[in-house]
C-alpha cells in the first residue's frame, strides 16, 4: 500500500486536502506541447495514490481544455478530491498570452457556468479569482461570488495575486479558504504583506510555481535558448538573457544541499515552500505541476524532507539576488499594488 502525504485544513472551515497539491495547467497550455489524455490521467491517478486530493485548473488554461482534460478524473474521484478552479483572466484569442482582467458580476457568473459544463461536475469545491481588476471594488467581486456560494454552485472562495489589504477587504465580505500566489525560492514578495495577512484571519496559501517554473530543477537554464517557441516561459525576463546566466548561478547552495541529502534540487526547494507552513504559522499547499507520475512521486516526497537550520540559511539569500521581474508585465500581478 503507498503511504500517503499527510493532510491540512485549506484556510479556517476550509477543505480538508493533502499537504501538497497539483497545477494541472502544463498538462495542455503554457509549457510547449501539452500532455496526451492518457498521460495525463495516468498522472492525475498516481497523485490521488500518494494523497494528493488538490488539483488546480483554470478556464484560461487553453481556453477551457485545461478544465476538459481533467474533468474525466474529476468526475470519477468527485468524493475524493478538491477541485480549484478560477476566472478572471480573459485571453486574446490572436494571442494567448496578451491577457486582460474581468471581475464584474456578470463575468463571474458567466465564467462559473462555462467552468460547470466544462468539467462536468454540480459544484466546485474551490473557486479563485484570478486577478484582480482595480476598476472593480473588491468587495463587489466577492460579494458576487459569495451568491454562488448561496446558490451551491461553490462551496469555498479563493483569491489569486491580491494584497494583505485586499485579502482583508475580501475577508470582511465572505470568508476566504485559500491565496494562490508566486511563493518559491525565487518569488518572496508575498512574505511582506499576504502572508502575515492570511495567518492572521486564518486563510491558507497555495504557492504556485514553488519550483520556480521548472527553473529551481535545473530543467532548463535559459528559456529562449532551450524551449520552444510556443512556452510562456520564454517571454519571462528572469528565464532568458543575461538574466537567466546569472539566476543560474544563484542554484549552488540548492544543488549543494541536494547532493549532500541524496535528494533532487527540485525537492530541496519544494521542502523549503512546505516548511514555511511552520515559519508563518498557516496552512501551506504548494501546487508543483507536472505532465510526468514519476515526476509526482519526486514532489511528494519532499513532503518528508525537513531542511536544517544551517541548510534554510544558506538558502535564505537566494529571493534577493534575483535578476529580472516574474512576468513581462508586473502590472498582472499584486506586487504594485502592494
Amino acid at each position: 500500500m503507498t503511504e500517503k502525504i499527510a493532510t491540512v485544513e485549506l484556510g479556517t472551515g476550509g477543505p480538508r486536502v493533502g499537504v501538497q497539491g497539483l497545477g494541472c495547467m502544463g498538462m495542455s497550455w503554457a509549457y510547449g506541447p501539452g500532455a496526451e489524455a492518457g498521460e495525463a490521467r495516468a498522472t492525475l491517478e498516481h497523485a490521488l495514490d500518494l494523497g494528493i486530493t488538490l488539483y488546480d485548473t483554470a478556464d484560461v488554461y487553453g481556453a477551457g481544455e485545461n478544465e476538459k482534460l481533467i474533468a474525466p478524473f474529476i468526475q470519477a474521484h468527485r468524493d475524493e478530491v478538491v477541485l480549484a478552479t478560477k476566472f478572471a483572466i480573459v485571453a486574446d484569442p490572436s494571442d494567448p498570452y496578451k491577457r486582460g482582467v474581468r471581475n464584474d458580476r456578470p463575468y463571474i457568473r458567466q465564467s462559473v457556468e462555462g467552468s460547470l459544463r466544462r468539467l462536468g461536475v454540480d459544484t466546485i469545491d474551490l473557486y479563485y479569482m484570478h486577478r484582480r481588476d482595480v476598476h472593480v471594488p473588491i468587495e463587489e467581486t466577492v460579494g458576487a461570488m459569495a451568491e454562488l456560494v448561496a446558490e451551491g454552485k461553490v462551496k469555498h472562495l479563493g483569491l489569486s495575486e491580491v494584497t494583505g489589504e485586499e485579502l482583508r477587504a475580501a475577508h470582511g465580505v465572505h470568508p476566504i479558504a485559500a491565496v494562490q500566489s508566486e511563493w518559491s525560492l525565487f518569488s518572496r514578495d508575498v512574505e511582506a504583506g499576504v502572508v502575515p495577512a492570511a495567518a492572521e484571519l486564518g486563510v491558507g496559501f497555495v504557492p504556485y510555481s514553488p519550483l520556480g517554473r521548472g527553473f529551481l530543477t535545473g530543467s532548463f537554464v535559459s528559456a529562449d535558448k532551450e524551449l520552444t517557441e510556443d512556452d510562456f516561459r520564454r517571454t519571462q525576463p528572469r528565464f532568458t538573457g543575461d538574466n537567466a546566466a546569472a539566476n543560474a548561478v544563484l542554484l549552488a547552495p540548492v544543488r549543494e544541499i541536494a547532493e549532500a541529502r541524496g535528494v533532487t534540487p527540485g525537492q530541496v526547494a519544494l521542502a523549503w515552500v512546505q516548511q514555511q507552513a511552520a515559519v508563518h504559522d498557516l496552512a501551506v499547499v504548494p501546487i508543483p505541476g507536472t505532465r510526468r507520475a514519476e515526476r509526482v512521486t519526486e514532489n511528494a516526497a519532499a513532503v518528508g524532507l525537513r531542511l536544517t537550520s544551517d541548510e534554510l540559511a544558506r538558502l535564505e539569500p537566494i529571493a534577493a539576488g534575483v535578476a529580472g521581474d516574474r512576468y513581462a508585465d508586473m502590472a498582472f500581478t499584486s506586487a504594485g499594488r502592494e
